[in-house]
């Protein structure tokens, strides 16, 4: 099966997409990029709009972006997370046919070649049941099921994997009793560490002394995380090294969160979680932060906050609400981050693991700048 993966704009996703294609966000231990790749079907090339396009050749060098697609291919939608559970499905398509949830299409077998942008009503089309990213909180809507699916390939006898390289202390304690543990390649885990299944560290990355981690986390490559976490996933070379509790959130890549910060997953009527004036469905739900904020010692974020790309927040009050992207939080008042400062404190950041932001990068944090003016 010639795969393409695309990314079709659709949803009200910032800041997840500010910075990566829909395929390319953590929705569990992996993307819905890497559970393609994990079944051996890495694909062949994606699409995306035309405003991402140069972000997803920078990020994706080896794939064709945006090129034409062949007869006999299989277009997959990229905000459908579990796709690649429903394989077989998929590749029963026959060219010219479709699998769609209403108006959105989910995956079709081209029968002739095209430039032409992906549209529903060129194929023959069936209904078929998928959770689709609509909105940012859907990260947590369907974390359990995309963290199971990704453990169930890991870790089929769901017991504790430690990969190759990887070194857990002896005085950690990994309980599988509820569900897998996989530690891969080049974790580690401190002393006194508690681990509770399920839950994924990724390469390279570190569980400090005493922390706790709870179910349903998932830990991308190269983080740094301390204190309580719960149900949670970061994208990857976040750090949260020291105390205070993070629960039920998605955290985005070079993030940073000072000592003591800490979020409410629950609100205390127990009620229904608001974001945006809607409604989630959700109970238990914490924050989403986008790439490259910052916290003060001590920060609080309020249930369902969601913090844009780029935020410095040292702010004396709590986060709430939305917050723009780019933004400059001091008791002082709220302004825009200045574009050469950000990107001074961004290159450092990204110094450190020895990584340098694409051009492609750098041009899109302008834009986030201009955006939130």
């Amino acid at each position: 099966m010639k795969l393409i993966l695309f990314d079709d704009g659709a949803g009200e996703l910032a800041p997840l997409t500010d910075l990566r294609p829909v395929f390319d966000v953590r929705t569990g231990a992996w993307t819905a990029l890497e559970r393609w790749a994990e079944i051996g079907l890495s694909p062949a090339g994606v699409r995306v709009p035309d405003s991402m396009a140069v972000l997803a050749k920078a990020l994706h060098p080896k794939l064709g972006v945006n090129q034409s697609i062949a007869t006999g291919s299989t277009l997959v939608n990229g905000r459908w997370p579990l796709a690649a559970q429903d394989v077989e499905t998929i590749a029963a398509l026959k060219p010219g046919y479709a699998l769609v949830r209403g108006s959105t299409l989910l995956a079709a077998r081209v029968d002739e070649p095209t430039d032409e942008p992906i549209k529903v009503d060129a194929y023959e089309s069936t209904e078929h049941d998928a959770d689709l990213l609509d909105r940012c909180w859907h990260v947590r809507s369907y974390r359990d099921a995309c963290l199971a699916y990704d453990l169930g390939q890991m870790a089929p006898s769901k017991g504790v994997v430690v990969q190759e390289g990887a070194r857990v202390a002896e005085s950690a304690v990994l309980d599988a009793s509820n569900g897998a543990i996989v530690v891969a390649k080049d974790a580690r885990v401190g002393h006194h560490a508690v681990v509770l299944g399920p839950a994924y560290i990724g390469p390279g990355s570190t569980v400090v002394e005493h922390a706790t981690i709870r179910p349903n986390t998932a830990i991308g490559p190269v983080c740094k995380i301390g204190g309580e976490v719960s149900g949670t996933i970061l994208q990857g070379y976040s750090n949260k090294a020291h105390d205070g509790f993070l629960g039920d959130s998605y955290v985005g890549m070079w993030v940073n969160l000072g000592a003591g910060t800490t979020n409410s997953n629950l609100l205390n009527t127990y009620g229904q979680v608001v974001v945006d004036r809607q409604r989630t469905g959700e109970t238990f739900l914490g924050c989403i932060l986008g790439d490259h904020v910052r916290t003060a010692i001590c920060t609080r974020i309020m249930t369902g906050a969601v913090v844009g790309t780029g935020t410095m927040w040292a702010a004396s009050s709590a986060i709430s609400g939305r917050v723009e992207p780019m933004r400059w939080m001091t008791d002082a008042g709220e302004r825009t981050y200045r574009r050469e400062k950000f990107l001074e404190v961004a290159k450092a950041a990204m110094a450190r693991r020895g990584i340098v932001p694409s051009e492609a990068e750098v041009a899109r944090f302008a834009e986030l700048s201009c955006e939130s003016n």
